[in-house]
């Protein structure tokens, strides 16, 4: 049976973090979808196109022995992960803030279907204070994101901005 994971987010623009997740993440499965969520109410910068192929140029170089696909989604999250056919979420937590939110989520996704276990990974403690949301702030009044997303995030996040 294959081993398929859902990693879900905005990824609006897409962080180191979010690279060192996915890294982690085809570890352990055999196939990682990365679900790019459509949510207007964010306001995101980058289109859902823009989201999409960015994240499938930078996921690319992990996916030497897992199956990597990138589908945008809207909806319920636990919807989608029956529908790719996912046996897992992965998730990224930074923060003891991110836990008490993924708890509640958990908790709801599970009464959703119990069939589908959500993975907590850890963030690497180099990209544990890396948001997307404050990326974009710091990229919009002229400071440098190079610690925080790969060069080719950064060319994108500068032309949108200027």
């Amino acid at each position: 049976m294959t081993r398929t994971a859902l990693y879900p987010g905005t990824f609006d623009p897409l962080t180191n973090g979010h690279l060192d997740i996915i890294g982690r993440a085809v570890k352990l499965v055999d196939r990682l979808i990365i679900g790019v969520a459509i949510n207007a109410a964010k306001q995101p910068l980058f289109t859902l196109e823009e989201r999409v192929e960015m994240i499938r140029s930078q996921a690319a170089q992990f996916g030497d022995s897992t199956l990597i696909e990138v589908q945008p989604f809207e909806g319920l999250l636990m919807h989608f992960a029956e529908q790719v056919g996912a046996q897992s979420i992965v998730r990224g937590l930074r923060a003891v803030s991110d836990f008490e939110y993924e708890f509640q989520m958990v908790a709801m996704n599970q009464q959703l279907n119990d069939d589908i276990e959500t993975v907590f990974l850890m963030a690497d403690p180099r990209h544990q204070a890396i948001s997307s949301r404050l990326v974009k702030e710091i990229a919009s009044l002229g400071g440098e994101v190079s610690a925080f997303v790969p060069p080719a995030i950064k060319v994108r996040l500068k032309e949108r901005l200027a």
